[in-house]
């Protein structure tokens, strides 16, 4: 396999160190940016949006209480902790500003979270190097226990949605 190289602007980085640490800061950089924007629509947004809509995402306003109060209890770990935990990394944006976490400390905390995060995967892949294919094709089962987990979700989501709709015609039809 030929050794990794990376141009940028007519400059080559070598496979090593200098690739780690480009591939790594590069990361961090575009997840923060791109977490920037999650947080403006969640500020922008604002909770109005969700008390609105909140039902498509299963938010009542119960729920946007409960989250709204842990988020003041949690406010700089739910966000430094929400940038390394899979999953919740992807959606901790939007609520961080909905309840207006203050935008210098939600930048800070989410580049070092990210940074954490996309230094320890880059890492991974530096260790890994030559053997990442050979890593990959052992753990493809891993592929399918993920399709099968969105399959069975979205079989789930719709079994729920025509349950309450038979429901609500059931009752429609009762009453009237």
């Amino acid at each position: 396999m030929p050794p990794l190289t990376l141009t940028r602007f007519g400059q080559t980085i070598d496979d090593g160190w200098p690739a780690y640490i480009a591939i790594a800061l590069a990361g961090t950089i575009g997840y923060t940016l791109g977490a920037v924007l999650g947080w403006a629509i969640g500020l922008y947004g604002g909770r109005p949006y969700l008390e609105r809509h909140g039902r498509w995402l299963h938010l009542d306003h119960q729920k946007l209480e409960r989250a709204e109060r842990w988020f003041e209890r949690w406010e700089d770990w739910a966000v430094f902790l929400g940038r390394l935990t899979p999953v919740i990394r992807s959606f901790v944006s939007i609520p961080a500003g909905v309840f207006e976490v203050p935008f210098v400390r939600y930048t800070v905390l989410t580049f070092l979270g990210s940074a954490v995060w996309c230094f320890a995967f880059a890492g991974a892949g530096y260790v890994a190097g030559a053997n990442w294919e050979d890593f990959h094709h052992a753990f493809r089962y891993a592929d399918y226990v993920v399709a099968a987990v969105i399959v069975g979700g979205v079989a789930w989501l719709g079994w729920r949605y025509l349950k309450k709709r038979r429901r609500r015609v059931a009752e429609e039809s009762s009453a009237g």
